[in-house]
């Protein structure tokens, strides 16, 4: 007589084998098709807009649904097409009127630290030759050592910003006058930079359209894709997609709403901690230690970095003065600001943090390194129903209880209270 679990098994792998070798296949003949990756770009960048409107739409959506929620008790539910049009037209305002503020007050200050910086650099880098040159001098041992590690790089660097930029320079201004070869590229450059701008501003003007539709019919588009799981899925399947949706729905608008909250208040509090310090272009380096601050983990190290060598070139005191600041600040957010404004939401540890982060960024880029955390703490819980629900079906279930018992005793987020059901047996 046959082992029936034996022959499960067997299948279970051969099945999983077939699944692998068709993902492999597939992946070398898209990577090899240049013609399919051609075709797939051009579909993203006609979808873009799409794409916009998709993200503004989801991220209106709270204020657009309390807002007619408020209209409709205005109305008393007599004229719900007026108090959701209302809805949508004052979401749409009020996002772009904070947009339009938030670029009005930084704009301006961002372009006077630029110019700041762009006049005193010169100068910054000549007093920063000689500083060195002199105490170079004033220690010959120092230069030895250093002439020993470096060989004779810092003579050729010195030489380079003492003579060899200036005849840069010269050189480059008389390729410009005299309508040289790089005078087309350089133009070419700007138009190409020009042209991605108006590309950029097209598609959130057209992705702008496309958000009022979608919130427009959020609730025909919820039902039709309702309808569609409900039509290819059993019923105790559908269910557990609904409430798997429902929760990634959360990870997601609460980590991003989290995170923006949590990034403004370190922008703000650096600004501020610039100000007292007397750094030049407070300005410019809260906006990059706030908006590196979006990604999780590597942001504060992302954003330290050209603040740094800008305060480097300024004074090296304030440099290191703002590398402590930035630890402490850094300490303050992640033990007090972010947990109080997160939650922990994820679940995660720093581990899975790290892994989600460097596998969607190396996907995706800057934008899969902000969506890679709740992404993966959404892939991170339908694997965890999914081992919940395999452990039950074979009677193995205290396995699960003693592993939360030894490494998890307290729950961040209970399956019980947010509406979690188990997965459905398969």
């Amino acid at each position: 007589m046959k082992d029936k679990s034996n022959e499960r098994y067997v299948k279970l792998g051969i099945t999983g084998c077939a699944i692998a070798l068709f993902a492999l296949i597939s992946y070398f003949v898209l990577s090899d098709m240049k013609g399919i990756r051609e075709a797939l770009g051009v579909l993203s960048g006609i979808l873009k807009p799409f794409v916009y409107g998709a993200v503004i739409a989801y991220l209106l959506v709270p204020m657009c649904r309390s807002l007619e929620d408020l209209f409709n008790k205005w109305f008393k539910g007599k004229n719900p097409s007026a108090a959701r049009a209302l809805a949508i037209a004052l979401s749409l305002l009020t996002g772009l009127v904070i947009v339009l503020a938030v670029l009005l007050l930084i704009i301006p200050s961002l372009a006077r630290s630029i110019q700041r910086l762009v006049e005193a650099l010169p100068g910054q880098i000549e007093t920063l030759r000689a500083e060195l040159e002199a105490l170079l001098k004033a220690h010959p041992e120092w230069a030895q050592w250093l002439e020993k590690i470096t060989g004779n790089w810092y003579r050729y660097i010195d030489e380079f910003l003492a003579s060899g930029l200036p005849a840069f320079g010269s050189t480059l201004m008389g390729w410009l006058s005299t309508g040289a070869t790089a005078l087309p590229k350089v133009t070419e450059s700007l138009i190409s930079g020009a042209a991605g701008v108006v590309g950029v501003v097209s598609n959130l003007m057209l992705g702008a359209i496309v958000a009022i539709y979608l919130l427009a019919r959020r609730r025909q588009l919820a039902a039709q894709a309702r309808l569609v799981l409900r039509s290819v899925l059993k019923p105790s399947w559908a269910d557990w997609v609904e409430k798997e949706v429902h929760f990634a729905d959360r990870m997601f608008h609460g980590f991003f709403m989290g995170k923006l909250l949590d990034s403004a208040i370190v922008g703000v509090l650096c600004y501020i901690g610039c100000l007292l310090m007397g750094f030049g272009s407070p300005e410019l380096i809260a906006v990059i230690v706030g908006v590196t601050n979006i990604i999780p983990f590597f942001g504060p190290y992302i954003g330290a970095i050209p603040c740094a060598l800008l305060l480097l070139l300024e004074n090296p005191m304030h440099c290191l003065m703002f590398l402590v600041f930035l630890i402490l600040l850094q300490q303050l957010d992640g033990n007090f600001i972010g947990p109080r404004i997160l939650g922990g939401s994820t679940g995660l540890s720093g581990m899975w943090v790290m892994f989600g982060i460097l596998l969607f960024g190396g996907l995706w880029g800057i934008g899969g390194m902000i969506v890679g955390v709740p992404l993966l703490a959404v892939i991170y819980d339908i694997i965890r129903q999914l081992t919940r629900a395999g452990l039950r079906r074979f009677g193995q279930e205290k396995l699960f209880d003693q592993y939360n018992k030894e490494f998890h005793p307290s729950e961040p987020v209970p399956a019980k209270k947010r509406g979690q059901k188990k997965p459905p047996q398969a």
